[in-house]
């Protein structure tokens, strides 16, 4: 399955992960971000249950090729795309979006690959 997704994934974006409250409302991220990921991203709206059981209504699904985290922020482009301050700031980056949820389901009869599912 990982393989099938992987040829599905011919975009890319880039991502910010290992978010952090920075005590002022905002977030900080890890030293290794941002870095660009393969995916496919599907723009669309759609209604799906959060964590805490209450209705997120996302407006992207992206599949991705390895994993990522719930806070952390995806932006369909490459680096090239952006200049100093939006790579160390994508909250300022109009279509940069959060990661409101991340889902990773084995394939069936394989403990070892999985499809990776991002709500935006």
């Amino acid at each position: 399955m990982e393989s099938f997704i992987a040829r599905l994934c011919t975009q890319t974006a880039v991502y910010w992960g290992d978010p952090t409250d920075d005590g002022r409302g905002g977030k900080t991220f890890g030293s290794a971000y941002p870095v660009e990921i393969d995916c496919r991203w599907e723009d669309h709206v759609e209604e799906v249950a959060g964590r805490d059981g209450s209705v997120i209504v996302c407006r992207a699904v992206v599949y991705v090729t390895e994993d990522v985290e719930e806070g952390g922020y995806l932006y369909l482009g490459t680096l090239d795309d952006l200049d100093s301050g939006e790579e160390a700031d994508p909250t300022i980056i109009n279509d940069a979006y959060v990661i409101r949820r991340f889902d990773k389901v084995p394939a069936l009869r394989l403990t070892s690959e999985f499809l990776r599912k991002v709500y935006l």
